[in-house]
């Protein structure tokens, strides 16, 4: 690659998804393909990109099937997009919709693409069914066996208690605790309060039904299987009724409740990413630009109450290289995962003593909470993981459309011990 290659600016110039809805609800049936296709036509529709051949489109699901193993080529292929439309899948647990769009932004900062799509769906009803590990290797061998007898002999072995399918989970593998789990430790270690969590989570639906009903939501959303607004987001909940929930996580002491966590979800999203030349070649306003993202990683397993917390590490060097600082933003766009990870993460940023604890000199400072997820976020319009990334993003986008001028912040967390922050201006 010629190390002469000025990187060109990323625009955002188009979103769409379509309504989350609760695990078992009305996208029970629907497949990650399904939901993607769907968001995915929506998109085209909007921006009249029927037969259009595009760079490439990216992104993906975190429970997948074994038959999802091409997803986002097959759901390209369902679509109106040219079929030459190239497609490629990727996966970092809720950071997937997030790091999609820094796959295709980066591919057109370099030349390498002039526009492309960035993606994620995921589905908590319609799941994989895996089998025990008993049975799957007895059935290995069954298959490399040679004779019938041999067969047999393999069949023979399996115990009925191999028969009973394992039920899905996305426990982390190293800990053997929920995300939830570990929030549940992150509070009690940074002393969040139960108090503090219902008021975020009732803020999150007040603010979102604030938000729909002043029609923010309405060129963003394509309805799909009967609903065309989220169906988690809860007009009519106060702090009465959340205060009421029962522990989730810790059925003793616990503070994280069903009320101020996200539940499982069902959901795909997608934005539109372009260099200046080609939107304006198809006359696309340009909505937004990428300026700044960085990935993060952070230790989680000893320290188990940091599993949600790499986003202190992203967005302390994300702002250093950015050369600004956290009060320097128009509007910040913070994933709720749990109401419990986003104060956390908030009194870090706050704290001298805090952040000496992760390695850094200094406190990035307190942020202006007006300015803090105007619309709501995912404590309302709950979570399909690899989908969140791109509501958040056109959340991000269109707040600073509206406004025609300024600079937004966007943090995501993520399983596994990772976390991306991004910048957006306008």
């Amino acid at each position: 690659m010629s190390p002469n290659i000025q990187a060109r600016r990323v625009a955002i110039v188009g979103y769409n998804r379509i309504p989350f809805a609760r695990h078992n609800t009305n996208y029970v049936n629907a497949s990650n393909q399904d939901m993607m296709v769907a968001a995915l036509n929506g998109l085209i529709d909007r921006y009249h990109l029927q037969g259009k051949l595009l760079g490439e489109v990216a992104g993906g699901a975190v429970i997948k099937h074994s038959r999802d193993f091409n997803l986002m080529r097959e759901s390209v292929m369902g679509t109106s997009l040219d079929p030459a439309t190239p497609a490629c899948d990727l996966q970092q647990a809720c950071d997937t919709g997030i790091e999609a769009a820094i796959y295709i932004a980066n591919k057109i900062a370099l030349g390498q693409i002039d526009v492309g799509i960035a993606g994620g769906t995921d589905s908590t009803s319609n799941v994989p069914i895996v089998v025990s590990e008993s049975l799957r290797k007895s059935l290995l061998e069954i298959r490399r066996a040679k004779t019938f007898g041999s067969k047999l002999s393999q069949i023979l072995k399996i115990k009925f208690k191999d028969l009973a399918p394992l039920a899905p989970g996305i426990d982390e593998p190293r800990t053997g605790l929920s995300m939830g789990g570990h929030t549940e430790i992150t509070a009690k270690y940074f002393g969040i309060t139960r108090e503090d969590q219902d008021q975020l989570a009732l803020e999150s639906h007040l603010k979102m039904v604030k938000a729909y009903e002043a029609g923010f939501f309405t060129d963003m959303l394509t309805p799909y299987l009967g609903l065309d607004r989220d169906n988690n987001m809860r007009k009519d909940t106060s702090i009465e009724k959340l205060s009421k929930l029962k522990p989730a996580f810790d059925k003793i002491n616990g503070t994280l409740t069903a009320g101020n966590s996200t539940p499982f979800t069902d959901g795909a999203s997608c934005i539109l990413l372009a260099s200046e030349a080609w939107a304006n070649e198809h006359n696309l306003p340009i909505l937004a630009y990428i300026t700044f993202a960085e990935v993060a990683a952070i230790e989680y397993v000893k320290q188990k109450q940091n599993l949600l917390l790499a986003p202190v590490y992203a967005a302390t060097r994300m702002l250093k290289k950015a050369g600004l600082t956290l009060q320097d933003f128009d509007f910040y766009e913070i994933h709720e995962a749990f109401a419990a990870q986003v104060l956390t993460t908030l009194k870090i940023w706050e704290s001298d003593d805090l952040m000496k604890s992760f390695g850094f000199e200094k406190a990035l400072g307190s942020i202006d909470r007006t300015k803090l997820n105007v619309n709501g976020s995912s404590l309302a319009a709950a979570h399909p993981f690899a989908a969140t990334g791109g509501r958040i993003i056109a959340t991000m986008t269109k707040l600073l459309h509206q406004k025609g001028s300024g600079r937004g912040f966007i943090s995501i967390c993520a399983a596994g011990g990772q976390g991306v922050t991004m910048i957006l201006e306008k």
